[in-house]
């Protein structure tokens, strides 16, 4: 390998550089990308989980290209163009409940961020201030980004671990997992256990917790961790008895992914404070928002000579093109369905990937809407997961990269995340390939390990 090479000039996230080949995009279209070298595969993760409507959707285009010809940026500090105008309105219409005032950044990480620092502030200054309200309480297994606050929040050791020496550290939850259940704990009784261990937290702990930050109903990055019914709804009721905010992180999960437009609705949850990030544009340019409720808003009111103003903001927050292909989803939203059509695509798609249920390292299919996840395990019975020196997940994404489909692992958790326009032909193909390709690289169950584990080293 030499580092100089081309192709080392751009230096990827989350990529082992030194193995990297090539895959570069040259053109999309609908829910296809077409490689350089010539290659059509199926975007079956949605380009990393926030394309909504397809790739060169003409409306969205076409809002792009009219904001272009007028102004493409103005700051947000002290000023703002009448497109960022138009969306933080329309957002505050369209989000739950009373959450109406829309503060503008440019990625979920950077979302998060921005709610932490909110809720902090908030406890500080709003009319009777909370000086002691100055940690966070954090599921199990959470993932909420890369920026130095939200790796804190971070429960994974892969992905936070290292950086441990430079992170604050959050009170931990419950993983509130409806696969891999504690000792003694059943389906039918898992909500009512993580729900009591979130009350004991915040018991212990509630005169210091600035708020309760989690991804409703799926854990994303987390594995496709999918909670329990009924427990978002009792974390919400036990934030309210407890005097602590609510933060919902909806990067991943909202804009229709679940099955509603946003995830917090299906248990009708208003949160303190939402977050918002990927399908915000429709996956077209970065955007991201972080929307908070009247009573937060209030405590930033005062005499400029007070300084209560939000401390932050981004240069780009809120930039004018952004707004505009945002805006152009939301009206395709309102327009086509698409989210009303989700559940009966999740029904189908899972029907069709279910015939995997039988092969004996597939331990779970799980998630809700077009957001799954398929878990492989060394043993279904025990739940014991493979060596994670065998990439069986790696394997088994590169296998369906060769059939015509992108997908990628986290860890041996398949993800399935497809663009919620995707046609029902297109998502028989992607289970039927998945199917292909767990069956290709584990044939007879985990007697296959043995050969992944000898090519591994391989797969780009």
């Amino acid at each position: 390998m030499n580092p100089r090479s081309h192709h080392h000039a751009h230096w990827h996230g989350f990529t082992q550089m030194a193995e990297y080949e090539p895959l570069v995009i040259e053109r999309a279209e609908g829910c296809w990308l077409t490689t350089t070298d010539g290659r059509r595969l199926f975007d079956g993760v949605a380009s990393l989980w926030c394309n909504v409507h397809g790739h060169g959707h003409p409306h969205i285009n076409k809002a792009i290209r009219d904001q272009l010809e007028r102004v493409a940026h103005v700051t947000t500090l002290g000023m703002s163009s009448d497109t960022t105008e138009r969306l933080a309105q329309l957002l505050a219409k369209i989000t739950p409940g009373d959450l109406s005032h829309v503060f503008f950044s440019s990625d979920g990480s950077s979302a998060v961020e921005a709610a932490l620092k909110m809720a902090f502030q908030y406890w500080q200054q709003r009319e009777d201030p909370r000086p002691k309200k100055t940690r966070y309480l954090a599921l199990g297994s959470a993932y909420h980004g890369d920026t130095t606050g939200a790796v804190s929040l971070g429960g994974i050791s892969y992905f936070h671990e290292l950086f441990g020496p430079i992170l604050f550290s959050p009170i931990r939850g419950p993983v509130p997992c409806s696969y891999r259940l504690p000792e003694g704990v059943n389906e039918s009784s898992a909500c009512d256990h993580y729900a009591q261990t979130i009350e004991a937290l915040l018991e212990e702990h509630a005169p210091t917790i600035a708020a309760v930050v989690m991804e409703p109903l799926v854990q994303g990055a987390g594995g496709m961790i999918t909670h329990p019914i009924g427990f978002l709804g009792r974390v919400r009721e036990l934030c309210d008895r407890y005097e602590v905010l609510l933060i919902c992180d909806e990067v991943a999960t909202g804009f229709g992914r679940t099955g509603r437009m946003f995830a917090s609705q299906h248990e009708s949850v208003t949160p303190d404070i939402l977050c918002l990030g990927k399908g915000l544009t429709g996956g077209y340019l970065p955007l991201a928002a972080t929307v908070a409720r009247p009573h937060v808003y209030k405590a930033f009111l005062a005499p400029q000579t007070e300084s209560r103003q939000f401390f932050h903001g981004h240069t780009f927050g809120g930039n004018p093109l952004a707004a505009a292909a945002a805006i152009a989803s939301i009206e395709l939203f309102q327009s086509s369905g698409v989210v009303e059509s989700v559940d009966a695509k999740a029904a189908r798609l899972r029907h069709r990937l279910g015939q995997a249920t039988d092969h004996p390292n597939v331990g779970d299919i799980r998630g809700r809407g077009l957001m799954i996840g398929i878990e492989l395990v060394a043993d279904r019975e025990s739940k014991t997961a493979f060596d994670p020196k065998h990439q069986i997940g790696r394997a088994v994404c590169h296998n369906a990269m060769r059939r015509g489909v992108w997908i990628r692992p986290l860890g041996d958790v398949i993800v399935v995340v497809p663009p919620l326009v995707a046609e029902n032909d297109e998502l028989d193909n992607l289970a039927d390939v998945i199917i292909e390709s767990v069956e290709s690289e584990l044939p007879g169950g985990d007697s296959g390990v043995s050969t992944i584990a000898s090519r591994v080293e391989q797969i780009p």
